[in-house]
């Protein structure tokens, strides 16, 4: 049975369609690229460089472009490393590190650098040892944020060409062998020892210094009595004399007169006995003492 020529057109022009509609489909298929938020593409054409896709839909060449690299540009830690490094004071430690990056241009990643990790690894750990080995111990220790500063910035001039950036750098741990660890410990001891030491001496001494200032008080404070009292007795020796210049030896009489009188009363009013016996001059004494007051008053 033969098939009708016009069917056999129909069926013709069906599969060239059918292998245009299949053409078209995978030349969008190869050139449409959607790029996650998260990574970046690389595209080769004939095997060089010809652009970097960004996230997004991204139109290339069906065929001729081929994405040969898709790189994440998420911060990526490299694994905890450890080294040894000798101190300037000839001590050896081991030092901890760890490190934060993320690319930042894939085409000088991929094309400059095979293995970025391993790269970053060996570049920071020669940079630690040779930090350190500008410090002594007891820096490396109390300063730490120093030594991360001084490694961060070196390790991103040296990863600069790779389209890195170095986004933290740590120091985790810096280990001290076991000898080591004694002597310090032994240092550390005979420095709390002579501390305790200087504090008691200096405590003795500010005892000392103390008492010293406590008697200085105490004699200038005696001083001071004693010189209140010689200026109260001058006071009144100089009323004396004043008195003895304005009223000539009546005066002088009068008050010595009220002080056998004052001695007298004092005399009387002891508990020891009830008779008092007075001289007759002290009588005498009494009256004249008697007559300069009434004729005072």
């Amino acid at each position: 049975m033969d098939i009708p020529q016009a069917l056999l057109d129909f069926a013709g022009g069906n599969a060239v369609l059918i292998a245009v509609a299949i053409f078209v489909i995978v030349c969008v298929m190869l050139g449409v690229r959607i790029v996650p938020q998260s990574e970046k593409f690389v595209v080769e054409r004939f095997g060089r460089l010809k652009s970097v896709l960004g996230p997004g839909i991204n139109i290339i060449v069906p065929f001729l472009d081929k994405v040969a690299h898709k790189v994440s540009i998420l911060e990526r830690q490299l694994p905890n490393a450890s080294q040894d490094a000798i101190t300037r004071d000839n001590v050896l430690v081991n030092v901890e590190t760890s490190v934060f990056y993320r690319i930042l241009s894939p085409e000088r990643t991929v094309y400059r650098i095979r293995d970025v990790d391993g790269a970053i690894a060996t570049t920071v750990a020669g940079i630690v040892r040779a930090e350190i080995g500008m410090m002594e111990l007891d820096e490396v220790q109390s300063n730490r944020a120093e030594l991360i500063s001084k490694i961060k910035a070196q390790v991103e001039d040296a990863v600069d060409d790779w389209g890195i950036e170095v986004t933290r750098a740590e120091v985790l741990d810096v280990n001290l062998d076991a000898q080591t660890r004694d002597a310090m410990l032994q240092q550390l001891n005979a420095e709390r020892a002579r501390r305790a030491q200087v504090t008691e001496a200096e405590g003795r001494k500010r005892a000392v210094e103390l008492q010293a200032d406590a008697e200085l008080y105490a004699a200038e404070q005696e001083a001071k009595a004693r010189r209140i009292q010689a200026e109260a007795e001058a006071y009144a020796t100089e009323v004396v004399a004043k008195a003895i210049a304005d009223h000539g030896l009546e005066a002088a009489q009068y008050q010595v007169a009220l002080k056998q009188v004052e001695s007298l009363t004092a005399l009387g009013k002891s508990g020891g006995s009830q008779t008092v016996v007075v001289p007759a001059s002290a009588m005498d004494a009494f009256g004249e003492a008697f007559k300069m007051f009434r004729g005072r008053a």
